[in-house]
């Protein structure tokens, strides 16, 4: 079975109007997209482009409040708890109404050392509440650990806290979204982690290292990573998110390279 290959249409094809990245990619030779953050559009509008496109969505995010503006986000701060319960709503109507395979909860900052401890079993608390709410829709809940290059102060950003996490809730609906450019970025063994990390991963997700382009920009040992996953059978999803160094369509070689079957 080939590798199931999908783009991030948040980062990719910023070319064109949202509602039109889906025809963008489907174009360039993909079959599946993942949109971060579907909200500022309707759902009947997604849904309208994703019929006439035939594509499939495998990943959105839960909705992540002032994160993506400076903030600590809603996932993790004690305070917001009825505010991420919306968020999961929100989320649950565009996953059921877009056939999602998975959500990702960002687990947002922590801007105060003194409350991480309180931030963590918050999120921890949030973690198990959107996995229980997901599961009787078939949609898997998944977080991810993003490096602290770019995001000071994120409350996840390593391997060994996910694992943690993971054991700590012990959710048959939960799992990790594992970023091999963030998790390149913390300086963390990519290739050798991947084997026996398999079997707890929802979702990869990719861009070169260190910074954030299209793989072959810069060190990112790419190619072994794809050969790594495909010796292994993973069947999960694999996204493409990253920002394209020169228009999108201009930096798709990697595509033709490591994902033929995909390529137009």
């Amino acid at each position: 079975m080939p590798l199931k290959l999908c783009a991030n249409i948040s980062l990719l094809f910023r070319e064109v109007e949202p509602l039109q990245r889906m025809d963008a990619a489907r174009a360039s030779g993909f079959e599946a997209v993942e949109i971060q953050f579907p909200y500022e559009q309707s759902l009947d509008e997604w849904q309208q482009r994703q019929s006439s496109t035939d594509i499939r969505v495998p990943l959105i995010n839960v909705p992540a409040g002032d994160l993506m503006a400076g903030g600590e986000g809603l996932a993790s701060v004690p305070q917001k708890r009825d505010d991420f319960r919306r968020a999961v709503d929100s989320c649950a109507e565009f996953a059921e109404g877009l056939k999602v395979d998975c959500v990702n909860v960002l687990a947002g900052r922590c801007l105060n050392d003194k409350r991480r401890l309180h931030h963590l079993d918050q999120f921890m608390h949030n973690l198990d509440y959107c996995a229980d709410q997901m599961k009787s829709l078939g949609v898997k809940t998944v977080f991810e650990a993003i490096n602290t290059h770019d995001m000071p102060g994120f409350l996840v950003h390593s391997v060994e806290q996910s694992r943690e996490i993971l054991r700590n809730i012990n959710h048959s609906n939960l799992a990790m979204q594992y970023d091999v450019y963030h998790m390149s970025r913390m300086n963390e063994p990519v290739l050798e982690q991947l084997p026996e990390l398999l079997s707890d991963i929802g979702h990869i997700q990719f861009a070169d290292t260190p910074d954030r382009n299209e793989p072959g920009t810069g060190d990112l040992a790419f190619t072994e990573i794809i050969g790594l996953l495909r010796e292994k059978e993973y069947r999960g999803w694999i996204g493409a998110e990253y920002n394209p160094s020169d228009n999108t369509d201009n930096s798709l070689g990697w595509m033709k390279t490591h994902f033929p079957e995909y390529h137009s």
